[in-house]
């Protein structure tokens, strides 16, 4: 936020939060058993102390520290304040307040002393097209002790609008939908090339898994919440960029007011994947 923020500044940014809110918390019945497939690929020590960098609403801080048992501690950094006190009435609300701390702080400058972590989780953030890809990796290699692993998990691709391939192609071309990269950065920055960042950062036994998941009618209120705030999300203005064909195409399938809304068909099906990149800390 800048020095001289103005009430209707303010306003907005409040609303913004708000909203960034809302659509965690209602996207999180279809991320969830993904992000917990993905936490558990880890074999995360019991009690041990972990690092989620850009934990916003703490969704994945809760898994985590279930994860490590009641003798392990999860730190959770975030730049947003209005997150993070969300994040601790959850925290409050499931019962692990005491396992769990949030902190204010910025990746690209861990506030954290040299090894201070068992291991470090970072998902849909610190792997979205970095600046500096290698000068972050060894800023957040720098917080896990030798050894430890470091993990970054991100959404890495979507079929969400089944029969029509040519308009999802379109969609995804965009520059909504090719966000967080855009098309002036080199290739080497985009985050599928995230291996590489590990092992110029010196990290060791590095690996990639793809997680894999799908929605499929009949969608239960939770699921097809979820799949219509992912369409929000995806694609938000997107529509500048199509023909006037796509632009109304895109209205009639991916609107939920719309009649033709393409959840309502009875033979809706979708999927998406998640990547985990990891590796460890060179001993």
């Amino acid at each position: 936020m800048e020095a001289l923020t103005q009430p209707d500044d303010l306003e907005d940014e409040t609303a913004d939060v708000g909203e960034t809110i809302r659509l965690l918390g209602v996207s999180d019945s279809l991320r969830r058993p993904l992000i917990h497939a993905a936490i558990q690929a880890l074999n995360l020590p019991p009690g041990s102390r972990g690092l989620d960098v850009g934990c916003g609403i703490g969704l994945q801080a809760r898994q985590l520290a279930e994860a490590v048992g009641p003798s392990g501690h999860i730190t959770g950094l975030d730049l947003s304040p209005q997150l993070l006190q969300h994040a601790n009435r959850l925290a409050a609300r499931s019962g692990l307040a005491d396992r769990i701390t949030f902190r204010e702080g910025d990746m690209h400058a861990l506030p954290f002393d040299d090894g201070a972590f068992d291991w470090l989780w970072s998902a849909d953030c610190a792997g979205y097209a970095a600046a500096e890809p290698l000068r972050l990796m060894r800023e957040l290699a720098r917080v896990v002790r030798p050894g430890g692993i470091v993990a970054i998990l991100f959404w890495s691709s979507q079929m969400l609008l089944p029969g029509h391939p040519l308009l999802e192609a379109r969609l995804n071309a965009t520059r909504a939908g090719i966000a967080p990269f855009v098309a002036e950065m080199g290739p080497e920055l985009h985050p599928l090339t995230a291996l590489r960042w590990f092992r110029q950062a010196g990290l060791e036994n590095t690996w990639v898994k793809t997680l894999a998941g799908t929605a499929h009618a009949p969608l239960d209120e939770d699921i097809r919440n979820a799949l219509v705030a992912l369409l929000e999300m995806r694609w938000t203005g997107a529509e500048a960029e199509l023909s006037p064909e796509d632009r109304a195409a895109y209205r009639r399938l991916c609107l939920a007011e719309s009649p033709d809304f393409i959840l309502n068909r009875p033979g809706y099906y979708a999927f998406f994947t998640y990547s985990l990149f990891c590796g460890r800390v060179a001993r």
